[in-house]
């Protein structure tokens, strides 16, 4: 980030063995990425409370060309108050790590660490569009990210990872706790009137109340964050200039759902 000390300067992600290596590291098996994520997991914040009126808050996704073969990661930066882009990156390559349920951290965390170095402006405040707690292993995208990067994070998921919930009432604002077995992981969130609700789970640094009332402040008339919205657009914008024949349609088979 051009002329600033940045947070992930100087991260680390300790690995199995008690080494260590940058925060975007790539991890080289399955068995090797359980031990990162387990243990990374001590060193997450669940209490916050976390940035209750955030100047800047950023939005964080990833699209896939058709083939799985490439990405485009992308960070839009919006002024929390007019919900604008003041500043945005994105990232084009090739996925880090195989597609395995529950570690696509490492398949995608290159990439979105790559597009946050480019920025100009550090955010108050990052929103994923994926998990933070709400993980098999209680470390999903938004905890990796807020740990290796040490900003308030996180996870806005369109659909549930793990987790049982009653449907929250209809009203915008309602929700539900998502419970996974005896421990709430996060909130099953209304944020409009009569739609869908969203996954909402702590990554790091703020409280689930806190990340509840962002989320509803992010959300004035769609389901989904302006935060992921803008985001989307970009990187898919960014991938069809990448690869316009890929996303216009392959023979090829999709590289599969996007956050399993």
């Amino acid at each position: 980030m051009s002329g600033n000390p940045v947070p992930w300067d100087t991260a680390t992600s300790p690995t199995p063995g008690g080494s260590s290596s940058g925060p975007g590291y790539v991890p080289r098996s399955v068995a090797e990425a359980v031990a990162v994520q387990e243990e990374l997991r001590p060193l997450v914040d669940l209490v916050g409370p976390g940035p209750t009126a955030p100047a800047t808050v950023a939005g964080l996704d990833v699209a896939y060309a058709e083939s799985g073969d490439l990405l485009a990661a992308a960070v839009t930066v919006l002024d929390a108050r007019t919900l604008a882009v003041v500043d945005s990156a994105v990232s084009v390559g090739r996925p880090a790590f195989g597609y395995v349920p529950g570690l696509f951290a490492f398949r995608e965390l290159p990439a979105l660490l790559a597009a946050l170095d480019t920025l100009t402006t550090i955010p108050d405040l990052l929103v994923c569009d994926g998990h933070g707690l709400a993980h098999p292993r209680r470390f999903g995208l938004a905890c990796h990210l807020g740990v290796v990067t040490g900003l308030p994070t996180i996870g806005v998921g369109k659909t549930p990872l793990v987790g049982a919930w009653a449907p929250p009432p209809v009203d915008r604002g309602a929700w539900s706790a998502l419970r996974d077995g005896d421990e709430v992981v996060g909130r099953v969130l209304r944020t409009q009137a009569g739609v869908k609700p969203v996954f909402v789970s702590v990554g790091h640094r703020m409280s689930l109340e806190n990340a509840t009332a962002q989320v509803l402040a992010l959300t004035p008339r769609y389901r989904l964050p302006e935060t992921t919205r803008t985001a989307d657009r970009l990187c898919r914008d960014a991938l069809t200039r990448a690869a316009p024949s890929d996303r216009d349609g392959s023979d090829e088979a999709p590289g599969g759902p996007r956050r399993p």
